[in-house]
């Protein structure tokens, strides 16, 4: 939960930071920067954890390989939408909305993954969507 929480932290202050940034910045050169300055960020922080150790391209099958491409490609889109909607909006209201994720996240896990939607998940996606269109409105 900590974690958990440190990450909500955190893509706060993406939301914020981003909205500063794009004020004379074109969204996707501001994404594709973004990506850039993470790479390095997590590339220094996997030597320093020796995260590297014993690893070559065949530590991964080829189904992790796909698996990692599709959640990169998915991540890459999510950003530059959401930098999009950063430009043209209001970062409160762009940040309600993306956490909608958590509602498709809900659906899309209990599709794939199997995971059980019991009814306090299925009213509390419901807050949350309720949530969210009392922010935008």
């Amino acid at each position: 939960m900590i974690y958990a929480f440190l990450s909500a932290l955190s893509a706060a202050l993406v939301a914020i930071f981003a909205k500063l940034g794009l004020d004379r910045v074109e969204p996707i050169l501001a994404t594709t920067v973004r990506s850039l300055i993470m790479s390095g960020f997590l590339v220094i922080v996997s030597l320093l954890l020796k995260k590297f150790q014993g690893f070559s391209l065949n530590s991964f099958s080829s189904r992790d390989w796909l698996l990692i491409f599709l959640a990169g490609i998915s991540g890459a889109l999510s950003w530059l939408f959401y930098f999009f909607a950063l430009k043209l909006g209001l970062a409160s209201k762009v940040a309600a909305v993306d956490r909608l994720s958590i509602i498709f996240v809900i659906g899309l896990a209990a599709l794939f993954l199997g995971e059980a939607i019991g009814w306090k998940i299925a009213v509390g996606a419901f807050l949350m969507a309720l949530g969210a269109v009392l922010i935008t409105l």
